[in-house]
């Protein structure tokens, strides 16, 4: 275990903020973890890689973060297997580790950042594909008294962006592993982004190829934050209903959406850069000049900056389309 006072959190989060914790533990193990419980004051932050954060400035409390390891096969069937996963592995080790082994499901998840457990906080989703779709388990620790939870996945209340862990019980467990029903026999999602494009024509599209596709896409488009400090997509894509959609269609013919349930999903990048965001800045935060969804740290940005421009960029997306959208990032 790992145990400091007035912890420098600027390699903690990738949006670069210089701030400290009061305290910040690295635990390695549950039985770590319930021995540390009892030593917790005051505020508690549990966090992964902070890859979806942005701190306001120093924490007046404790930084909690998981070191548990290990991915481990726990049932087969013919058709699926589950597999128990460490809530500190790297989200994208697993990914990679699924892929390689022939294991479909998460391949649409490839190159996300973070770590597993925040996976099942956060419940991470793109092209087409969330983590609620593939988690079959999620076991937590209270915090309060060190008791030992397994949720379900209906337990988890997960929707667009959205867990149990986020709402009613925020802050109140660690997530320690994660299970995962995964494929042995995989069903490609191709239809979302440019997938297809990417993949070409070819004859024999596999989990393996798809994975590939899509890393290519990520790494074409968004920043790497030890470059540019970033937090990835800044914003959440906004649902609407399909009669506010075709009121909206009329006026911008060519706008990308997607149908889902519950109405019409729109990206929100579509519309920062309708509104002519991308590339532009406000002091020293930006908006990424090839996804419109990014905010950036061009270099010493202050969180009042970052959250000054995420205003201007919703107010200006509300004039324009009539549609409120919200901030994925989590700001502390």
């Amino acid at each position: 275990m790992k145990d400091y006072t007035n912890y420098n959190l600027l390699n903690h989060n990738t949006f670069g903020m210089d701030v400290t914790a009061r305290r910040y533990v690295e635990y390695d193990s549950e039985e770590e973890l319930e021995a540390l419980i009892p030593t917790l004051s005051g505020v508690v932050l549990h966090m992964g890689a902070g890859s979806n954060l942005l701190f306001k400035g120093d924490f007046d409390g404790t930084v909690l973060h998981s070191a548990i390891k290990g991915i481990e096969l726990v049932e087969e069937t013919a058709d699926e297997l589950l597999v128990r996963v460490g809530a500190g592995e790297v989200w994208d080790d697993f990914v990679a580790w699924a892929v390689e082994h022939g294991y479909g499901g998460v391949e649409n998840l490839s190159l996300i950042p973070g770590e597993v457990g925040a996976s099942a906080v956060q419940n991470i989703g793109a092209y087409g594909v969330e983590a609620k779709d593939v988690i079959a388990l999620v076991e937590a620790m209270d915090l309060s008294n060190g008791q030992k939870r397994i949720f379900g996945n209906l337990e988890c209340n997960y929707a667009y962006r959205q867990s149990i862990f986020k709402n009613q019980l925020k802050g109140k467990y660690a997530i320690t592993h994660v299970t995962y029903r995964l494929q042995k026999l995989p069903i490609l999602k191709l239809e979302y982004g440019n997938i297809k494009a990417v993949l070409g024509n070819q004859e024999k599209v596999s989990i393996q190829s798809v994975r590939q596709a899509i890393i290519d896409i990520r790494n074409a488009k968004l920043p790497d934050p030890k470059v540019q400090g970033n937090a990835g997509s800044f914003f959440m894509n906004p649902v609407v209903s399909r009669e506010k959609f075709l009121s909206i269609q009329k006026d911008y013919p060519q706008m990308p959406f997607y149908e889902v349930e519950g109405g019409v999903k729109i990206p929100a990048g579509w519309m920062i850069d309708q509104c002519g965001w991308k590339g532009k800045s406000l002091g020293r935060a930006g908006v990424h000049d090839k996804q419109a969804l990014v905010l950036v740290n061009l270099g010493g940005a202050t969180s009042d900056e970052i959250i000054t421009l995420c205003n201007t960029i919703c107010k200006d997306v509300h004039d324009k389309f009539g549609i409120d959208i919200h901030p994925e990032v989590n700001m502390i």
